[in-house]
């Protein structure tokens, strides 16, 4: 017996040029040769446990220097952050840009100076902390794999070692105040912040 499914809202097919359908914006800070720290800004992360999901393109700046090192911090801001994040957009710690991005982008070596953004010293890693961000993830890789056919990104598995926290959002050592905190959100290329609490799932403790 053949199952109906009827469609009761009108949907189309549809062709995005990017499928950023609100996802959380992280500065993630690697270590330069030189020993500065370099920030890039990206809207491809997720977490499970202590493992975190990052997406960058292979040709980046950040990605040559998280492939080199094996060491970042993944720094989570909050939206009132969002004009120093895209300050820092159309810049590459890269010298001298890359040809794909030539003419789109420019080089910068001093990120912090140019989005006023302040670095902090790490407990366990090498590259710097963002002190303006809520949340600050240092991270060590686990595994890095390509994917991509024209265009190529590395897929990064990296584990979290120590995670800092602004008082202001802490409820307790293990838990942190969903009331008090709210990621920046990117949301098809536009910025967003959380909007008032739904409810939580059943595995909500606090």
């Amino acid at each position: 017996m053949t199952q109906r499914i009827d469609e009761l809202t009108t949907t189309r097919i549809v062709y995005p040029k990017i499928l950023y359908f609100g996802t959380p914006v992280v500065l993630l800070t690697t270590l330069n040769v030189d020993g500065s720290s370099n920030i890039t800004p990206m809207s491809s992360a997720w977490a499970l446990g202590d493992r975190i999901i990052l997406g960058l393109g292979e040709g980046g700046h950040g990605f040559a220097n998280i492939r080199r090192l094996g060491e970042c911090v993944v720094n989570v801001p909050s939206p009132e952050l969002w004009q120093k994040i895209e300050a820092l957009a159309p810049l590459t710690g890269a010298n001298p840009v890359p040809d794909h991005k030539r003419g789109i982008f420019r080089h910068e070596k001093d990120k912090f100076a140019v989005s006023g953004l302040t670095a902090i010293r790490s407990h366990q890693v090498l590259p710097s902390r963002i002190d303006e961000c809520p949340l600050q993830i240092e991270a060590k890789v686990v595994d890095i794999r390509l994917a991509g056919e024209r265009t190529r990104f590395g897929v990064i598995e990296v584990e979290a070692v120590t995670v800092h926290a602004h008082e202001a959002i802490v409820l307790d050592d293990s838990h942190i105040n969903t009331s008090a905190w709210s990621p920046l959100i990117y949301n098809f290329r536009h910025y967003f912040g959380l909007s008032k609490d739904l409810g939580k799932t059943f595995r909500a403790e606090v």
